[in-house]
């Protein structure tokens, strides 16, 4: 009586195996380290490490070593957070503008684990320390902008058509457009429709004043939103790349808001910098007719501009701008119908699209440059410091032929892959805010506050876990043993299993730990209470167990069900604190909930199943 199949047994043991495998890494200690990716258009080389090691010897910094990453990147470890920041320097003195560089923690795993891909947890940013900011995205300008957009495009289109309006304003939140007859009003309704379907197109005024009332319908209202705010996530994402932090979060947090986090990242005010900074994109025609050789040599064309690409390659383009990123509305990946090949399409505002029209008529077969102008972070070495310094960068991102006329929406094509496609739509519509912003929260935790919290957040959990110990272990005998066991292993898997997802561990995650530690012994005290009652009753030792495990399950899982349903509703309506709670919180319930309930029953089987008893240590 009281014995698990061996199937069983061996299940739970590799399940144990298992997380302390996962769990092993993070018992080594996180290095101070400064990662570095090439910049567009550059490579790390077989020099670059050797490059950086004599940066580092004549700055007089000591590195612990530099690991070659995944993604052509490279890692270098310091002992200490100080040799962290000054060897950051000498790289970015040393290397200049061929590279980024971002700060971040490693941990100095063996290379075998390393190779198996198994990562310690996570630290969020309140044990790593860095910034919290929340912005607010503007959505009312958003809708404005939209309107006016569309302003200047029905009265475009009305006059392309050649259909007479008596006047064209805005009106609210609709566009009211008056006609002198009835007539010109049908005319403009059956146009507008078929060219605007996602407009809400109605007839308004009286016969002797007809008009046509313009208005966005929610479904359209609620995609300008998600784009403006999709569109702004992008570009954020794309502008804290120059703040040198590794592993930024950038994500949405309900219908208008974004959280930024950089972990590591200790200046407030650089933040807001890049945040506002502009950022655009022009269409040029490519100078055919000039030389790129004289052009090299200094004698540049009249009405031309020498530029480069990404690659560093020269390309001569026209100084006479054709359209700028300011008037694009959206771009977007995909395929060229005809080809098959990658492509991108672009859809610009009225004026945009007008002298896209005039320029591409006139000049079909001839190719057309994009360049993405960007302002860039530097560090320059002046007067024996580092100083920070913003440099406007101007480089083609794309060259494509004109292959016939186009206005309002085109494809660029000639790219050489997918992903370049959706690289280059990303860069299109991250050229310049979709919406204004508002920093509405700004929260700065230091580097010391944040290991203050790692060490409080440890002793909390060290003191919890100790106390319950004890008492179980004193109360319940060898049964309390038996469940301090479990409470380890339950430890072991939470641990485990944050590693295996790579979740973010944060402060109020390690609350959840440590209240799980509490709860994690009810299912024990309630089983090992209703074996003490069966005792009583007069029922033997092994009936005893039996009954105390199968009748106590019930009640076990109706408690953590209740307990699990409060943390998904935690984790579904809460912001990024509450989310760590939660997570932390449901992990510890299921774990607990397998090592209290089969956990302890095979060690207990294991001690008294199959054995003829008088009496129970409990």
């Amino acid at each position: 009586m009281n014995r698990y199949p061996l199937w069983k047994n061996l299940f739970i043991l590799g399940v144990v195996l298992l997380g302390l495998f996962l769990a092993w890494p993070n018992l080594y200690p996180q290095d101070p380290a400064v990662e570095i990716a090439p910049a567009r258009g550059q490579t790390i080389s077989d020099s670059t490490p050797a490059e950086l090691k004599v940066a580092l010897e004549n700055a007089k910094v000591l590195a612990k070593r530099i690991d070659r990453l995944a993604g052509d990147r490279l890692l270098v470890r310091f002992p200490t957070p100080d040799d962290q920041l000054k060897g950051q320097e000498a790289i970015e003195q040393s290397l200049g503008e061929r590279y980024r560089t971002a700060l971040t923690q490693a941990a100095d795993l063996p290379a075998w684990m390393r190779s198996l891909g198994l990562r310690p947890m996570s630290l969020g940013l309140d044990l790593r320390g860095g910034i919290h900011v929340v912005i607010d995205v503007d959505m009312e300008a958003a809708l404005e902008q939209a309107l006016e957009r569309y302003s200047n495009d029905l009265r475009t289109l009305l006059r392309d058509e050649k259909i007479r309006y008596a006047a064209l304003n805005r009106e609210g939140d609709s566009i009211r457009i008056r006609f002198e007859d009835a007539g010109a009003r049908e005319a403009a309704e059956r146009r507008l429709k078929r060219e605007f379907r996602e407009l809400a197109v109605q007839l308004a005024g009286e016969s002797e004043s007809p008009a046509l009332n313009i208005s966005l319908p929610e479904s359209e209202q609620k995609r300008i939103k998600d784009f403006a705010l999709e569109q702004n996530i992008t570009t954020l994402r794309n502008r804290v790349n120059a703040l040198g932090v590794a592993e930024p979060s950038i994500v949405r947090q309900g219908e208008r808001r974004i959280v930024v986090e950089l972990p590591g990242a200790q200046d407030p005010g650089r933040l807001k910098e890049i945040l506002g900074a502009t950022a655009t994109l022009e269409y040029r025609l490519v100078d055919t007719e000039g030389s790129l050789a004289d052009a090299l040599a200094g004698r540049v064309p009249a009405g031309s501009r020498l530029y480069y690409d990404r690659q560093g390659k020269p390309i001569l383009l026209k100084r006479r701008v054709i359209v700028t990123g300011d008037q694009i509305t959206d771009a977007s990946a995909g395929f060229d119908h005809q080809s098959g090949s990658p492509a991108v399409f672009v859809s610009l505002d009225a004026q945009g699209a007008r002298r896209m029209r005039e320029v591409t008529t006139e000049n079909v077969g001839k190719p057309m440059a994009v360049v993405f102008i960007e302002n860039r972070s530097f560090t320059q070495l002046i007067d024996g410091q580092p100083i920070k310094t913003t440099r406007k960068v101007e480089e083609v991102i794309s060259v494509a032929t004109i292959r016939e006329p186009f206005g309002r929406r085109f494809q660029t094509t000639g790219l050489d892959s997918s992903k370049e496609a959706h690289d280059l739509a990303l860069l299109l519509r991250s050229g310049a805010l979709a919406a204004p912003i508002q920093i509405v929260e700004e929260r700065t935790i230091g580097p010391s506050l944040g290991q203050d919290n790692v060490e409080q957040g440890l002793k909390s959990v060290l003191l919890g876990l100790v106390l319950v110990l004890l008492f179980m272990a004193v109360y319940y005998r060898v049964f309390g043993l038996v469940a301090d066991l479990a409470l380890l292993v339950n430890l072991v898997l939470i641990i485990a299993i944050l590693s295996l997802l790579q979740a973010t561990l944060t402060l109020p995650g390690i609350a959840g730990i440590v209240l799980t530690v509490g709860m994690a012994v009810d299912a024990n005290v309630l089983i090992y209470e209703r074996i003490r009652e069966e005792i009583r009753n007069g029922n033997t030792p092994q009936a005893s167990i039996h009954a105390g495990y199968d009748k106590a399950l019930s009640t076990i899982v109706d408690a953590n069900v209740t307990t699990l349903l409060a943390a998904v509703v935690l984790f579904s309506f809460g912001t990024g604190p509450v989310k760590g709670f939660a997570v932390t919180l449901f992990i510890g319930i299921l774990t607990s909930m397998f090592t209290a309930i089969l956990g302890s029953r095979a060690v207990i089987n294991l001690i008294y199943g199959g054995r003829r008893l008088e009496r129970l240590a409990i």
